[in-house]
């Protein structure tokens, strides 16, 4: 179990959770059990019950299946988890989420770290953990696994959208969590590059011209035919949606596109270096 740390502006997933703790208490009522016949059925402690339903502790998945089968639910509290698993993420990242989602195409420069959506659970954790101040362990581990599940638009059962990356060639270099680490985050990048919706392209060092200098951005062209800027600096995360600012953004990635590598040229590339390593 963890504890619940929304912040006082996410009131969505306030509300989410509000509903389950609310569901669960009403089931575990409707049963006749007092909160301790409830935990002792589950393999939990009457406190921890308590604080779930208080709204203080996210009730993690095994949590929630064996509520749904002691107090004969028929699935409809174990249906509650994707909710649940959801709200547990910073409301940052359920945006970017929503907002990969509405995408039809979705345009990543980065000179620093391979992109979000490219990312092996070793390597994001290292990412993450190389973050000053530190993040609290239990963080940490939730922004890994925020991560992660955003990777599944890049092969999703529906409609996919069209996916191009430029890496800086820097991105493949630097030792982020060790020469293991690095080595499967290559492989990745080798297999990643081989799907038909993923163009994933190198800008080499040796390039005299580089229009990305000003650090890494991403541009998510949506259905409606709008497009979103995202921009990660220090301490500020900026979404940009003024016409005039992603006009800009969309004629610098084009720019940044023609100087980096043709996609079957950066494939060659990212096995050489894997090779090296």
């Amino acid at each position: 179990m963890s504890e619940w740390e929304a912040g006082p502006d996410d009131e969505e997933a306030g509300a989410v959770m509000r509903t389950v703790t609310r569901q669960l208490k009403l089931w575990r009522e409707a049963a006749g059990l007092t909160q301790a016949e409830f935990g002792t059925a589950i393999g939990y402690g009457e406190e921890l019950v308590s604080s779930v339903e208080r709204g203080r502790r996210i009730p993690r998945p095994e949590y929630l299946d064996a509520a749904d089968e002691v107090l004969g639910a028929g699935g409809k509290i174990a249906a509650m988890k994707g909710d649940v698993a959801e709200a547990r993420y910073p409301k940052k990242v359920r945006d970017v989420k929503r907002l990969e989602a509405e995408a039809v195409e979705i345009c990543s420069y980065n000179n620093s770290v391979v992109d979000g959506l490219l990312q092996t659970e070793a390597y994001a954790r290292a990412v993450f953990g190389s973050r000053r101040p530190q993040f609290a362990e239990e963080e940490l581990e939730q922004r890994v696994a925020a991560r992660l599940d955003r990777q599944e638009i890049l092969c999703a059962p529906t409609t996919r959208p069209l996916l191009s990356f430029v890496l800086c060639e820097a991105t493949l270099r630097r030792l982020i969590g060790g020469k293991m680490v690095m080595r499967n985050q290559l492989e990745r990048l080798s297999e990643v590059a081989r799907l038909r919706n993923v163009d994933l392209q190198v800008l080499p060092l040796s390039r005299e011209e580089n229009s990305g200098l000003g650090g890494p951005f991403r541009l998510l062209k949506l259905k409606d035919g709008a497009a979103v800027g995202l921009n990660e600096i220090q301490l500020t995360n900026r979404v940009i949606t003024e016409p005039k600012e992603t006009t800009v953004l969309d004629m610098r990635y084009g720019i940044i596109r023609a100087q980096a590598l043709t996609p079957r040229e950066s494939l060659a590339f990212i096995e050489k270096v894997l090779g090296e390593s």
